[in-house]
Protein backbone atom coordinates (compact mmCIF):
# COMPACT_ATOMS: atom_id res chain seq x y z
CA UNK A 1 0.00 0.00 0.00
CA UNK A 2 1.33 3.43 -0.94
CA UNK A 3 2.09 5.95 1.74
CA UNK A 4 -0.71 8.46 2.30
CA UNK A 5 0.05 12.14 2.08
CA UNK A 6 -1.64 15.40 2.97
CA UNK A 7 -2.62 17.68 0.11
CA UNK A 8 -3.51 21.31 0.76
CA UNK A 9 -5.50 23.46 -1.64
CA UNK A 10 -8.18 26.12 -1.73
CA UNK A 11 -11.67 24.73 -2.33
CA UNK A 12 -14.34 27.30 -3.14
CA UNK A 13 -12.37 29.97 -1.31
CA UNK A 14 -11.58 27.88 1.79
CA UNK A 15 -8.21 26.30 2.54
CA UNK A 16 -8.54 22.50 2.94
CA UNK A 17 -6.20 19.68 3.82
CA UNK A 18 -7.03 16.14 2.75
CA UNK A 19 -5.13 12.91 3.37
CA UNK A 20 -5.00 10.78 0.23
CA UNK A 21 -3.23 7.89 -1.38
CA UNK A 22 -1.07 9.05 -4.31
CA UNK A 23 -3.40 7.37 -6.83
CA UNK A 24 -6.64 8.91 -5.48
CA UNK A 25 -8.66 10.84 -8.03
CA UNK A 26 -9.82 14.35 -7.20
CA UNK A 27 -13.49 13.45 -7.81
CA UNK A 28 -13.30 10.85 -5.02
CA UNK A 29 -11.56 13.22 -2.61
CA UNK A 30 -14.13 15.93 -3.28
CA UNK A 31 -17.15 13.67 -2.85
CA UNK A 32 -16.03 11.18 -0.20
CA UNK A 33 -13.61 13.12 1.98
CA UNK A 34 -14.63 16.75 1.55
CA UNK A 35 -18.40 16.17 1.10
CA UNK A 36 -18.59 18.33 -2.02
CA UNK A 37 -21.04 16.18 -3.93
CA UNK A 38 -21.96 18.69 -6.64
CA UNK A 39 -19.46 17.26 -9.15
CA UNK A 40 -20.89 13.90 -10.17
CA UNK A 41 -19.27 10.64 -11.15
CA UNK A 42 -20.65 9.82 -14.56
CA UNK A 43 -18.45 7.73 -16.79
CA UNK A 44 -15.07 7.78 -14.99
CA UNK A 45 -13.40 7.93 -18.42
CA UNK A 46 -13.53 11.72 -19.00
CA UNK A 47 -16.20 11.51 -21.69
CA UNK A 48 -19.30 12.91 -19.97
CA UNK A 49 -18.08 15.97 -18.04
CA UNK A 50 -20.37 15.46 -15.03
CA UNK A 51 -17.29 15.81 -12.80
CA UNK A 52 -16.08 19.12 -14.28
CA UNK A 53 -14.42 21.54 -11.86
CA UNK A 54 -12.29 24.64 -12.32
CA UNK A 55 -8.64 24.30 -11.25
CA UNK A 56 -6.36 27.33 -11.37
CA UNK A 57 -8.43 28.93 -14.11
CA UNK A 58 -8.86 25.83 -16.25
CA UNK A 59 -11.92 23.69 -16.77
CA UNK A 60 -10.94 20.15 -15.80
CA UNK A 61 -12.66 16.79 -15.53
CA UNK A 62 -11.89 15.75 -11.97
CA UNK A 63 -12.02 12.04 -12.81
CA UNK A 64 -8.74 12.55 -14.70
CA UNK A 65 -6.82 14.46 -12.02
CA UNK A 66 -5.00 13.00 -9.06
CA UNK A 67 -5.69 14.87 -5.84
CA UNK A 68 -1.93 15.17 -5.24
CA UNK A 69 -1.74 17.27 -8.42
CA UNK A 70 -3.88 19.91 -6.69
CA UNK A 71 -1.29 20.88 -4.09
CA UNK A 72 -1.61 24.67 -3.58
CA UNK A 73 -4.24 24.92 -6.33
CA UNK A 74 -7.46 26.97 -6.44
CA UNK A 75 -10.34 24.54 -7.00
CA UNK A 76 -13.88 25.71 -7.75
CA UNK A 77 -16.86 23.36 -7.73
CA UNK A 78 -20.54 24.12 -8.23
CA UNK A 79 -20.83 24.62 -4.47
CA UNK A 80 -18.71 27.76 -4.81
CA UNK A 81 -20.95 29.58 -7.29
CA UNK A 82 -23.72 30.88 -5.03
CA UNK A 83 -22.52 33.90 -3.09
CA UNK A 84 -24.30 35.46 -0.13
CA UNK A 85 -27.58 33.74 -0.89
CA UNK A 86 -27.54 34.89 -4.52
CA UNK A 87 -27.38 32.44 -7.38
CA UNK A 88 -24.66 32.94 -9.96
CA UNK A 89 -25.99 34.17 -13.32
CA UNK A 90 -25.36 30.71 -14.79
CA UNK A 91 -27.37 28.99 -12.06
CA UNK A 92 -30.15 31.49 -12.63
CA UNK A 93 -29.91 31.03 -16.39
CA UNK A 94 -30.22 27.25 -16.18
CA UNK A 95 -33.34 27.74 -14.06
CA UNK A 96 -34.93 30.51 -16.13
CA UNK A 97 -34.20 28.90 -19.51
CA UNK A 98 -35.02 25.33 -18.43
CA UNK A 99 -31.47 24.21 -19.16
CA UNK A 100 -31.81 21.08 -17.08
CA UNK A 101 -34.13 18.16 -16.64
CA UNK A 102 -32.78 15.51 -14.27
CA UNK A 103 -29.92 17.80 -13.21
CA UNK A 104 -27.21 15.16 -13.11
CA UNK A 105 -24.99 16.87 -15.67
CA UNK A 106 -25.87 20.42 -14.59
CA UNK A 107 -23.03 21.07 -12.10
CA UNK A 108 -20.45 20.12 -14.74
CA UNK A 109 -22.26 22.11 -17.42
CA UNK A 110 -22.38 25.23 -15.26
CA UNK A 111 -18.75 24.90 -14.26
CA UNK A 112 -17.68 24.48 -17.88
CA UNK A 113 -19.84 27.42 -18.98
CA UNK A 114 -18.28 29.52 -16.19
CA UNK A 115 -14.82 29.05 -17.70
CA UNK A 116 -16.20 29.86 -21.17
CA UNK A 117 -17.68 33.14 -19.95
CA UNK A 118 -14.47 34.03 -18.12
CA UNK A 119 -12.52 33.62 -21.36
CA UNK A 120 -15.21 34.87 -23.75
CA UNK A 121 -17.86 37.05 -22.07
CA UNK A 122 -19.96 37.32 -25.23
CA UNK A 123 -19.85 33.96 -27.05
CA UNK A 124 -21.86 33.18 -30.15
CA UNK A 125 -24.19 30.18 -30.18
CA UNK A 126 -21.59 28.29 -32.22
CA UNK A 127 -18.88 29.08 -29.68
CA UNK A 128 -21.09 27.95 -26.79
CA UNK A 129 -21.84 24.66 -28.53
CA UNK A 130 -18.14 24.12 -29.25
CA UNK A 131 -17.08 24.83 -25.65
CA UNK A 132 -19.83 22.67 -24.17
CA UNK A 133 -19.19 19.70 -26.49
CA UNK A 134 -17.19 17.82 -23.83
CA UNK A 135 -20.14 17.84 -21.43
CA UNK A 136 -22.89 15.40 -22.25
CA UNK A 137 -26.55 15.53 -21.28
CA UNK A 138 -28.85 12.56 -21.77
CA UNK A 139 -32.10 14.47 -21.11
CA UNK A 140 -32.11 17.71 -23.08
CA UNK A 141 -31.65 18.65 -26.68
CA UNK A 142 -28.95 21.17 -25.64
CA UNK A 143 -30.89 24.15 -27.02
CA UNK A 144 -31.97 25.29 -23.57
CA UNK A 145 -28.44 24.81 -22.25
CA UNK A 146 -27.23 27.20 -24.95
CA UNK A 147 -30.02 29.63 -24.02
CA UNK A 148 -29.01 29.38 -20.35
CA UNK A 149 -25.41 30.31 -21.16
CA UNK A 150 -26.61 33.19 -23.36
CA UNK A 151 -28.86 34.37 -20.52
CA UNK A 152 -25.91 34.37 -18.12
CA UNK A 153 -23.64 36.14 -20.62
CA UNK A 154 -26.23 38.88 -21.08
CA UNK A 155 -26.81 39.25 -17.34
CA UNK A 156 -23.10 39.37 -16.55
CA UNK A 157 -22.38 41.89 -19.32
CA UNK A 158 -25.21 44.19 -18.23
CA UNK A 159 -24.06 43.96 -14.60
CA UNK A 160 -20.53 45.05 -15.55
CA UNK A 161 -21.73 47.89 -17.79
Amino acid sequence: MAKKQTVSFTLNGTQVDVVVEPRELLIHSLREKLQHTGPHIGCETSHCGACTVDIDGMSVKSCTVLTVQCQDAEVLTIEGFEQGGELHALQEGFTQEHGLQCGYCTPGMITRAYRLLKENPSPSEEEIRYWMAGNLCRCTGYQNIVKAVQYAANKLSSASA
